[in-house]
């Protein structure tokens, strides 16, 4: 188990590059772009009309919630990037022969990669998104008090704004990574075999699954069979209802149970059938690679 530990920890350190080191300083841009939009009159505070009746959360809520749903798309890019290249990194840098004398299977070494990719990596990302998170907040509020600008939502406020907004993204970060597993479990398959080009191999399989299901089945064209919209549902991120309920009432009016509410129907609505059948897959395919990788490798 502590070997399996340090082949995860092991991941981390090779890239933290991507996971750790660059977030650190898009944080810091986001902190420098945070205190000048406050500071240089970029952004106007006066309201007047229904705006006087805003959630005192309301505006930070949404602000960090879309600063979440950026690192989110930024994490989904930089995951697959890693499964295409993290897989294949041993094979390029030599490192083979020293892993095959190593008391450690090739299933053990792409599994661990394959958590790693779930777990540590990801997590290190969001401990990221929880700072800047924090600081974006924490800055907004001191420049407005300092700046003498009439709006303040105070830190209690701002404290529930950065509890929600957390609890939101932990468990959506969770639940899409447990919808896109296969997927990353394919990729990083792919790329024992073909190295960097395993994400356009991944994406040419299921057109070529829709193909020939349309070829030998029929259809209307390629696009329009049960592969495909298969497919698009899997590749659909898994969301909750909460936030169209937001817009179409009060989009301003956001209370303290906001996480709970997300995070509970988030939950709810969870295929956990299809999720079970991603994992299984997940863990086939990355048998079968780390056959192939052991079969090459003797040869």
């Amino acid at each position: 188990m502590k070997a399996f530990i340090a082949l995860v920890h092991r991941e981390l350190i090779e890239h933290r590059g991507a996971f750790l080191i660059g977030p650190l300083l898009l944080v810091g841009i986001i902190l420098g772009v945070t205190i000048l939009a406050f500071t240089v009159g970029r952004i106007d505070t006066r309201f007047s009309g229904d705006m006087l009746n805003v959630s005192t959360i309301a505006i930070p809520f949404f602000g960090s919630l879309f600063l979440g749903v950026a690192w989110g798309l930024y994490l989904l890019a930089t995951l697959f990037f890693y499964c295409a290249d993290g897989f294949a990194a041993d094979k390029r840098n030599n490192a083979l022969l020293f892993w095959k004398s190593m008391p450690v299977s090739d299933f053990r070494i792409l599994l661990a990669k394959l958590v790693a990719a779930v777990t540590i990596l990801p997590g290190a990302v969001f401990a990221v998104v929880l700072l800047s998170m924090a600081l974006m907040l924490g800055t907004a509020q001191i420049t407005m008090l300092f700046s003498g600008l009439p709006m303040g939502f105070g830190f209690a406020g701002l404290w529930q704004v950065f509890w929600n907004v957390a609890l939101i993204e932990l468990v959506q970060l969770a639940a899409s990574l447990l919808w896109y597993l296969p997927f990353m479990a394919l990729v990083g398959a792919m790329a024992t075999v073909v190295g960097r080009w395993a994400i356009p191999g991944a994406l040419l399989l299921p057109a070529l699954a829709s193909t020939l299901e349309w070829v030998t089945l029929g259809g209307t064209h390629p696009f329009a069979t049960r592969t495909w919209n298969y497919l698009t549902y899997r590749m659909t991120v898994p969301e909750s209802r909460m936030v169209d309920h937001w817009m179409q009432g009060n989009p301003m009016t956001v209370d303290v149970s906001a996480g709970l509410a997300y995070a509970s129907d988030l939950i709810a609505l969870l295929d956990w059938t299809q999720v079970g059948i991603g994992a299984v897959f997940a863990v086939a395919v990355i048998y079968l690679a780390s056959e192939y990788r052991r079969r090459s490798n003797d040869n």
